[in-house]
């Protein structure tokens, strides 16, 4: 059966979230408190609804209780963000996802039960940032703390060269997850995988090593 998917607060990145969400074939419900958002997004989301959502008698009559995932992603108003995500925790939604405005309200609403906080704003300015240092890094996810997962452009140090006798784990030690070579992925490629020029790498690992890593893969020799 597939999953069911709240959108609440349908802003910038709530609006992304619920559009991608409904392309991919799921059944989203998108909720604001502002009439025209709702009258936005409702011809591209399964049900659009305006409502207000610390109101736990209208939520109730939407039918949130039913919902697999509910993503909370209020702009500005943090109090409403946190009473809502209160709410649908105590309703029983097994996952509850959250946008946080900054690392304390993060923290509130871990506290109070979210089940995973996201930092769009943070996130991002840190994947632009990586980007820049680095115009051979097309994409950067943060783990935790200190681990990521980076997508790395072979230049021509790692060209020509299979993973062992690279032997990224032992120097860097990063571990190479897998191998876009033209339109094939190489999931968990073999130690005697060779690596082309112009392919790219899911590489995963500390900070510090990924850092040394890319610092040794930017190198045209």
């Amino acid at each position: 059966m597939s999953k069911t998917f709240a959108i609440i607060g349908i802003g910038r990145f709530g609006g992304s979230v619920a559009k991608t969400l409904h392309s991919m074939g799921y059944e989203v419900l998108a909720i604001d408190s502002d009439t025209q958002r709702v009258q936005d997004i409702s011809q591209i989301v399964t049900h659009a609804v305006e409502a207000d959502s610390t109101d736990e008698s209208a939520l109730k009559a939407l039918g949130i209780q039913n919902i697999d995932v509910v993503v909370v992603s209020i702009g500005k108003d943090i109090q409403s963000s946190i009473m809502t995500t209160l709410l649908v925790k105590e309703m029983g939604i097994h996952k509850v996802v959250v946008k946080a405005q900054n690392e304390l309200h993060g923290k509130v609403l871990e506290k109070i039960g979210a089940d995973r906080v996201v930092y769009p704003e943070r996130d991002m300015g840190v994947r632009v940032v990586h980007n820049l240092i680095s115009p051979n890094i097309l994409d950067y996810v943060e783990l935790s703390k200190d681990y990521s997962i980076v997508e790395i452009i072979a230049r021509k140090y790692l060209g020509g060269k299979s993973l062992q006798e690279l032997d990224i784990r032992a120097r860097f030690g990063c571990n190479v997850m897998a191998i876009k070579s033209d339109e094939k992925f190489n999931i968990a490629p073999l130690a005697t995988d060779a690596i082309k020029e112009g392919d790219m790498l899911v590489v995963i690992g500390h900070n510090d090593d990924l850092r040394k890593f890319r610092e040794k893969a930017d190198q045209d020799d």
